[in-house]
């Protein structure tokens, strides 16, 4: 879509993961975590923000991203402890605007309402504040 907002998004995918379509196949085999948190997060359910899973960027595929508000969630199983690669990335994905949030499998699972309000407040906190398009002239509306 050229005049929307997912444009910037469009060319960025490395073809390692489009050929192949990986990122259909795991939004296919979810894991019990990702399925119980998107629940929660999809059909714009969450503040009005549409959420994407197993979402294409560059040469990573992000659990679920908003990306209207530049929001990363991911979710994270014992594999991932001390990871220097995930750190990297992370990194990686800061200096492309994002915010990322990690939770561990078993804080979605025994948690779920902690978590999502989590996002929540990352969500407001990265609402865009618009100008009003006609601010009221000075003294307009005093009586």
């Amino acid at each position: 879509m050229v005049s929307g907002r997912y444009f910037l998004m469009r060319g960025q995918t490395n073809s390692a993961i489009l050929k192949p379509k990986l990122q259909r196949r795991l939004r296919k085999a979810l894991t019990k975590e990702e399925q119980k948190l998107w629940q929660r997060l999809r059909s714009n359910q969450l503040n009005g923000c549409k959420f994407r899973r197993q979402h294409p960027y560059f040469s990573f595929i992000l659990d679920f991203v908003c990306l209207e508000r530049k929001l990363i969630v991911e979710v994270d199983g014992g594999q991932h402890s001390d990871s220097t690669t995930d750190t990297q990335r992370d990194a990686f994905l800061l200096q492309g605007g994002f915010c990322v949030l990690r939770f561990w499998n078993n804080e979605v699972m025994t948690n779920t309402d902690d978590v999502v309000a989590m996002i929540w407040r990352n969500l407001e906190d990265r609402k865009q504040h618009h100008p009003h398009p006609n601010p009221p002239l000075e003294r307009e509306g005093e009586t």
